[in-house]
């Protein structure tokens, strides 16, 4: 149907054609030489299940004529750039008749009740299905068919299906058309209905605060039923031996989608740009994660939940919660996965910076008090071999603190922390026990390294003292070796006094460092 008809046929016409209709012969319906009056009686018509309509499109011909003389090839662009024109092709059809059905799908009383409020009934979007009619026509054709939006005498809309054929012998002049209107509301509201859910979860999907992926998990499923195939029983052990295997899964997924997060969260510009560069963000510490993935789906675990490391398209580091999910119906052949991953990149740095400030100095960035009796007492348990201790006293630091005050102390804490952590390297470490007490533990270390490493410590003070024109840094040092059978507390009580004797004989020799003097 077409929007907005409002044209009647002229009584002198009505006349004629039903006075002609009657002196016709009675011959089957659609034939040229019958009148409409006629045809709309006929049985076929009156009783078809659905509505059906005559209408003349003479007028309508008229107009695509005289826009084709115009030079017209653009049907479409023509219509769409002045909806006018539709309207006049709209206004230019005539109703010729309607059977019982129309009627009752309009709310109609009669025919000339249908035609009065014509306007009522074709009206709004209705101008758009019939823009897409006229461009059929214009094409050549001699049928047409469109989806459109009509209204009841009451208001009510209807979503009907319509269909046109102009009737055989009318090609000419098109004053005879049959059209059907199918009430297709209740199938357009349900399909309204799923394209709205479609798009809401879209949306859901779209705009979720974590990053979001589906992705196609079947090729990874027939890489591991193909190991157990094989025979293999302990996948464990075999993804150990063969870890090319765990790499070759990993490039077999197919991602089919990801959300916005997903490209914010990995510094992707588009969808396409991260699935291109998938090698760039699964990788390193990732394929430890993808292992234990392996293993859960080769156990039967289709829901998982991890944390991971993952990196972005800048390189970064990313931590996140993982969560892993085969699609309920896919169970079959992992081909819808869904996977989850909420960013905890800042919950990991907080986690190992209070894990830093639990083992470590926060001035010197040594290790502290609590780490050092943690490992005391660690090598007093496992200890097979000599462990070396050396116990170093910052020299000076309280006059430091009350002639220059506390942050000029701090100052020389941190350069103590930075020779400290310049000389020592693992197995040894280094810790700050007290206000200006430093202690270093050396495992598997003779007294000859631990001689050599209080060498060190004095070479890397004099070069510090070269770059400081502030306080001079200095260190009284004591060593101790532990022998067999000895305790590692003792130990560390005997370089304790030994620091101190050699920070006493630093006083007597007046060999303390003294406050520099401003130019020297």
């Amino acid at each position: 149907m077409a929007a907005v008809r409002t044209l009647s046929l002229q009584r002198k016409q009505s006349a004629a054609r039903i006075a002609e209709a009657r002196r016709s012969a009675p011959v089957r319906f659609g034939s040229v030489d019958r009148g409409y009056d006629a045809a709309a009686r006929e049985p076929l018509f009156a009783l078809s299940p659905i509505p059906l309509w005559l209408e003349d499109y003479s007028g309508v011909k008229a107009l695509i004529d005289g826009w084709r003389a115009d030079g017209v090839t653009d049907i479409r662009a023509f219509l769409a750039e002045d909806l006018s024109r539709v309207a006049a092709s709209s206004q230019a059809i005539r109703i010729l008749a309607v059977n019982q059905k129309v009627l009752d799908l309009f709310g109609a009383r009669d025919l000339d009740d249908l035609r009065a409020n014509v306007g009522e009934i074709f009206r709004n979007d209705m101008l758009l299905s019939h823009l897409e009619e006229v461009a059929q026509l214009f094409e050549g054709g001699t049928e047409f068919a469109s989806l459109a939006a009509n209204y009841t005498l009451t208001g009510k809309r209807l979503d009907v299906q319509l269909k046109a054929r102009i009737l055989p012998g009318h090609e000419d002049d098109w004053s005879c058309v049959l059209l059907s209107t199918e009430d297709v509301t209740e199938r357009e509201q349900a399909r309204r209905r799923a394209a709205e859910s479609e798009e809401y979860a879209r949306g859901l999907f779209d705009h979720s605060p974590v990053s979001l992926w589906v992705e196609d998990f079947s090729a990874v499923r027939e890489l591991i039923e193909g190991v157990r195939d094989s025979g293999v029983s302990d996948f464990r052990v075999f993804v150990d031996v063969h870890p090319e295997f765990v790499q070759r899964c990993l490039s077999e997924i197919r991602v089919i989608d990801v959300n916005r997060h997903t490209l914010e969260l990995f510094c992707a510009p588009s969808r396409e740009a991260l699935t291109d560069q998938l090698d760039s963000i699964f990788r390193d510490a990732m394929e430890q994660h993808f292992k234990e993935q392996l293993i859960d789906l080769w156990n039967g675990k289709l829901f998982q939940q991890r944390e991971v490391v993952n990196y972005s398209l800048k390189g970064d580091e990313l931590h996140v919660h993982m969560q892993f999910s085969v699609f309920p119906g896919h169970e079959h052949d992992w081909s819808l996965v869904q996977v989850a991953l909420t960013d905890i990149t800042a919950r990991k740095r907080a986690e190992a910076y209070l894990e830093f400030l639990g083992k470590h100095d926060a001035l010197t960035k040594l290790y502290n008090r609590s780490f050092f009796i943690d490992e005391l007492n660690r090598l007093e348990r496992k200890r097979a071999t000599s462990v070396t201790i050396i116990v170093a006293d910052l020299n000076g630091l309280k006059t430091v603190n009350d002639t220059l005050g506390h942050a000029a102390g701090d100052g020389l804490l941190r350069r103590a922390g930075e020779v400290l952590q310049k000389a020592v390297a693992r197995p040894s470490c280094a810790a700050r026990i007290g206000g200006d007490e430093f202690v270093i533990l050396m495992p598997m270390a003779s007294e000859v390294e631990g001689a050599a490493m209080m060498e060190t410590l004095e070479n890397l003070v004099e070069i510090n003292n070269q770059f400081y024109s502030s306080e001079r840094l200095s260190f009284a040092l004591g060593m101790a070796t532990a022998q067999a059978g000895e305790r590692l507390e003792d130990v560390v009580k005997l370089a304790d006094e030994r620091m101190y004797a050699a920070k006493r004989a630093l006083y007597e020799t007046g060999a303390v460092p003294e406050r520099r003097q401003p130019g020297h």
